[in-house]
């Protein structure tokens, strides 16, 4: 699987609180960022099914 690069706009105070909560986690602000959407990506397909894509 190739890794790809997102970037994103998000101000001061959340993203403090981000380095904020992965710190205390013990993770890097990237890896809390990517746990956070493999969660939002389990609750859907939870409550939707897979998501599949054709290739």
């Amino acid at each position: 699987m190739a890794i790809k690069s997102l970037s994103i706009r998000i101000d001061n105070e959340m993203l403090d609180k981000l380095h904020f909560v992965a710190d205390y986690e013990g993770r890097s602000a990237n890896s809390q960022i990517l746990i956070l959407i493999r969660d939002c990506i389990e609750k859907y397909e939870k409550e939707h099914g897979e998501i599949k894509f054709s290739k």
